[in-house]
């Protein structure tokens, strides 16, 4: 290839890893400037026909003309008018007037900067939410299932991240479910209570649209109301300055940016099981952990989902100090942040929930390694029954509890000082005090019996909180996640 094909090709170009290596299609789409600017040309389609049937002087052949060109956009033609009125709006005002010389008059009409632009935001993020709930949802499912699957097997239990009373697998999971169950609400609720711009003018007085309806306030109000409907709301903000309040876009970046704390938490921990061998993330055959360790086997879906993860929890930031920098009925500053904020927090809420559920599909569980962990510390744990069963048999709790005591450290040295298992149970067995309940000995050392109610509240858990919730999304499900890098 020449220099000069080198210079000009796309790779020597700053592309978004989002948009390149990530993130889905539909997503990417969502946040194209086909979407948006199509969306544009479609809102003043909604208000031209709103105003034409409120009775302004608008031909149905104009409304014909702009629906014929609504997604064949010159983008070209609206860089170069770009350049010269620096107004993007304007630009494709311009090129969409030349496009539909009869509706050219009456293109815009009325309207602020805003209406296309805000009004087209609010679409995106609405469909950016419907986008992403399905995919949520279908890793709850997933994730459901291995609770299901795994509610009875026990494994230790950490706090601190130092083991504690044993728990399952299983309830383990429903702790991660219970938290995107959560992100599920939260992020419906910030979806359903999107509401519209609407029709409000340069400062949101709706003044030009009052002198274009003769002082008909009754008119102006059912324009915005048709054109809210048009849109696919239900409802319109009551009030605006030039902008939707940009508090809008904090109830919206919260929840993804609490979902990406979520998929953090979940991944940490899958991490330290497999540090642990317990369970593994999906590992295909040919996949390379390490390109100086051939054996290694590196997490490396869930090290993505907490790197992007990471990304999406700081991008509230920009919108907390957006909305607080804005000056009376609106200042430009937003502009360019919101560009590159909101997108990026929907294609990374959209890049994670597709890695997480990669993972979800292929999680493998080590059964016999999670029993030797137990087995490494459930001698210690058991102590208490162990004393109960030797006062049920007759003996003193005091003289009981030292003899343990003893025994314990003695074999928290072997396992400390010199490396070796834990030999507890050994000890006990070969102490002649401890004969009374030398038969009852497998039955107060069954892991089964330390975890508690785990088993049915994971039952519980599925039928109350999450089976309900997902069938909102049946006929919705999304198909296998392939991951190509």
């Amino acid at each position: 290839m020449s220099v000069s094909k080198v210079q000009n090709s796309d790779y020597c170009d700053y592309r978004s890893p989002l948009s390149t290596r990530y993130a889905s299609k539909e997503m990417r789409y969502n946040f194209s400037d086909q979407n948006k600017f199509s969306t544009w040309r479609k809102l003043w389609i909604y208000l031209a026909k709103a105003e034409m049937e409120l009775g302004l002087a608008i031909k149905p052949q104009q409304i014909v003309e702009m629906e014929a060109h609504v997604n064949d956009i010159d983008f070209e033609a609206v860089a170069k008018e770009e350049r010269a009125t620096r107004h993007d709006v304007m630009a494709h005002v311009h090129v969409f007037g030349e496009q539909c010389p009869l509706a050219a008059p009456i293109i815009h009409l009325g309207a602020t900067s805003c209406y296309v632009g805000d009004n087209t935001d609010l679409l995106i993020l609405r469909q950016g939410f419907d986008i992403l709930l399905p995919k949520l949802a279908s890793v709850i499912r997933r994730l459901a299932k291995f609770a299901l699957e795994h509610r009875s097997l026990p494994t230790l239990g950490f706090t601190h991240l130092q083991p504690a009373q044993l728990t399952t697998v299983g309830k383990r999971a429903t702790l991660w479910l219970q938290d995107l169950v959560m992100d599920e609400r939260a992020i419906r609720r910030a979806r359903n209570d999107l509401r519209f711009r609407g029709v409000k003018g340069t400062t949101g007085t709706q003044a030009s649209f009052l002198q274009l309806f003769n002082g008909d306030a009754e008119k102006v109000k059912r324009l915005d109301d048709l054109v809210t409907k048009m849109a696919g709301f239900e409802k319109h903000y009551a009030v605006t300055g030039q902008t939707y309040s940009r508090k809008v876009d904090i109830e919206c970046l919260n929840v993804l940016s609490s979902l990406g704390a979520t998929v953090h938490k979940i991944c940490t921990d899958i991490r330290l099981l497999a540090n642990m061998k317990e369970i593994e993330e999906p590992f295909e055959s040919t996949q390379i952990g390490s390109s100086a360790m051939p054996y290694k086997r590196n997490p490396m879906r869930s090290e993505r989902c907490c790197s992007v993860a990471r990304h999406l929890m700081t991008l509230v930031n920009n919108v907390l100090h957006t909305a607080a920098t804005q000056w009376m009925e609106r200042t430009l500053d937003d502009s360019a942040n919101r560009r590159l904020t909101l997108p990026e927090a929907f294609l990374s809420a959209d890049t994670i929930l597709m890695t997480l559920q990669n993972i979800t599909e292929g999680l493998v569980v080590y059964p016999k390694v999670i029993a030797r962990h137990v087995a490494q510390e459930l001698p210690f744990m058991s102590t208490e029954n162990v004393i109960m069963a030797m006062v049920k048999a007759g003996g003193d709790r005091q003289i009981c509890h030292e003899k343990i005591r003893v025994l314990s450290h003695e074999a928290g040295a072997q396992v400390k000082q010199h490396g070796l298992d834990n030999d507890l149970v050994d000890r006990i067995r070969r102490d002649p005090y401890f004969a009374p309940i030398l038969s009852q000995l497998n039955t107060l050392l069954d892991p089964a019996t330390f975890v508690g109610r785990a088993p049915e509240q994971v039952v519980e858990f599925l039928e109350e909180e999450v089976y309900p919730m997902l069938e909102n999304y049946k006929g919705l499900e999304s198909e296998t996640v392939e991951l190509n890098i």
